[in-house]
């Protein structure tokens, strides 16, 4: 079969200017859900709130932005891709500044709840522009400039955040969103197009009715999904009823909803993709992705602070490296991606990734010095680029150019789900795995034995000798015990969790078989 004219549709602008373009929001995007971490505190402070209070300026911007990540595509379809990317631009400049604004938490909830509306938009759409800017031999390179916002932006955010509210105030990291915002929104204007079988299908759209029903359970499905995810170890989970009844809310509504768009004739999401087998591997792959790169993001820089005594900064620091690593190795994939097979890239970066996962549970230990933690993340985030990228590229294959924002927003969608999901399950595994090396450890350190008596032994003399007292230096030593027991039980913990990502990571090596190749000529495949 011929394919469609306009697979051989050419923008107006060099593809590159359109690409820097609308990466340059995604990254303001980005860097937004991480940038406030750190300054929550401060904030919390000057606004009269509590600490529990304030993590809701941070589940309020993650709810909003996932509910607006796999309708994107709808939506951009309906009103046009253009103009939605630049409501999504305004909304989220506009909603930043508001939030600099903000004179209560009240005030500064809803205005995060606009700013993860508008910005939950921005990186589905940017993906399918670039999908429809370049042809497939040059996809890997323009999804190597998405990549580099992608990853670096949530690296540096914290650092960044902390720099600002050091030095300034807190308001400014919301400020600073407001020049690059109007930047975005005159560059894009001028430079960003839309295809002409979009603007086809964009006709079509509006003649459909709205599909409510869809909308309606997608946004209670993922709502309780994300508050469940972000409250439920503060909550100690399913010992709250508040929570396990969120979750079977979330499952439900999650059941019915995709029995429900199955069946639409005109869905908000077009459940029937997940029959390509390229899409519904590359989504798979995505989650894990999400999983593993946010879940060890929270991980390192968690336990560099607890357990070494890293102040803020240097934990940052110790994560820089990373960041670096993957700066030089999302262009190199991007360019290897048009050479080389693909499935043979991503395999490269499951089996670097396992491997560098591997290298973190050998060397974790309390007597890690800054080196060794840099290296780390270092060694880590070299295989994450041979896997980002192909699998961008590879869940086109076999998919209708009309159909790329639906693809993006998944992606961004299943991407961002997995990211949450992974620093819940980590950060709650290693809270029980700490428990239980911490029962065992306790109950081999008996009084009693010559090995324990001679060690507190040591430690009641070490604090007399600093003047303690027969009863001083012993509680001191008997509570400097408890400290390391806790610490030692810590630490494995931490080395369990990461031995059973690098086993998944490994696993999922053969799986990069059951997807089709991509054909690295000029033409589209997706037109088949």
């Amino acid at each position: 079969m011929d394919e469609p004219q306009e697979v051989y549709w050419k923008p107006k602008h060099n593809p590159w200017v359109i690409a820097l373009t609308v990466t340059m929001a995604t990254f303001m995007e980005v860097l937004d859900s991480s940038i406030a971490n750190v300054s929550l505190p401060h904030i919390a402070g000057n606004l009269s709130a509590s600490q529990t209070e304030s993590t809701w300026i941070l589940t309020s911007y993650l709810v909003s932005n996932a509910i607006i990540l796999p309708i994107s595509a709808w939506l951009s379809t309906f009103v046009g891709r253009k103009r939605f990317y630049m409501i999504c631009v305004a909304l989220f400049t506009s909603s930043s500044f508001l939030c600099g604004l903000a004179p209560t938490l009240g005030v500064l909830i809803f205005c995060r709840v606009l700013q993860g509306i508008g910005g939950g938009g921005l990186q589905p759409s940017e993906q399918s522009i670039l999908a429809d800017t370049f042809p497939i031999s040059k996809r890997g390179m323009a999804f190597a400039v998405y990549g580099l916002a992608v990853v670096i932006a949530p690296a540096i955010g914290p650092t960044l955040g902390g720099y600002i509210t050091d030095n300034f105030t807190w308001r400014w990291i919301f400020y600073i969103n407001v020049p690059i915002g109007i930047l975005s929104m005159i560059l894009t204007n001028r430079v960003v197009e839309d295809p002409p079988y979009l603007k086809k299908e964009e006709a079509r759209r509006r003649s459909f009715r709205v599909d409510y029903i869809g909308l309606g359970l997608l946004a209670i499905a993922i709502s309780s999904l994300q508050i469940v995810l972000d409250k439920g170890q503060e909550s100690d989970w399913f010992s709250s009823r508040w929570i396990a009844a969120l979750t079977l809310l979330a499952g439900y509504a999650f059941f019915v909803w995709i029995v429900w768009e199955w069946h639409h004739p005109n869905p908000v999401v077009e459940i029937r993709l997940f029959q390509k087998r390229n899409f519904a591997t590359a989504m798979f792959f995505s989650f894990t992705l999400g999983l593993v790169l946010y879940g060890t993001t929270v991980m390192i820089p968690q336990f560099l602070q607890l357990q070494l005594g890293y102040s803020a900064v240097q934990s940052g620091n110790a994560l820089a490296g990373g960041g670096l690593m993957m700066m030089v190795m999302m262009p190199v994939a991007g360019a290897l991606s048009s050479r080389v097979e693909l499935r043979l890239l991503m395999a490269i970066g499951f089996l670097s990734t396992s491997a560098a996962l591997y290298f973190m549970v050998t060397h974790m230990s309390l007597m890690m010095d800054f080196k060794t933690a840099a290296l780390l993340r270092t060694y880590q985030t070299f295989g994450m680029a041979f896997i980002f990228i192909p699998q961008n590229v590879l869940a086109y294959v076999g998919i209708p150019p009309e159909k790329n924002n639906q693809i993006s927003s998944m992606n961004s969608f299943v991407r961002n789900i997995g990211g949450s999901i992974g620093i819940a399950v980590v950060s709650t595994s290693i809270t029980r795995a700490a428990q239980k090396h911490m029962n065992y450890l306790a109950k081999n350190t008996a009084p009693g034995s010559p090995a324990f008596e001679a060690f507190s032994g040591a430690l009641r003399h070490l604090f007399s000798q600093r003047g303690g007292g027969v009863y001083g230096s012993t509680r001191q030593a008997y509570g400097a015990l408890s400290y390391m027991i806790q610490q030692q039980a810590t630490t494995f913990a931490y080395v369990d969790v990461i031995s059973i990502l690098a086993l998944i990571i490994l696993c999922l090596t053969p799986l990069v078989l059951i997807m089709r190749p991509s054909k690295r000529g000029g033409a589209q495949v997706a037109a088949h």
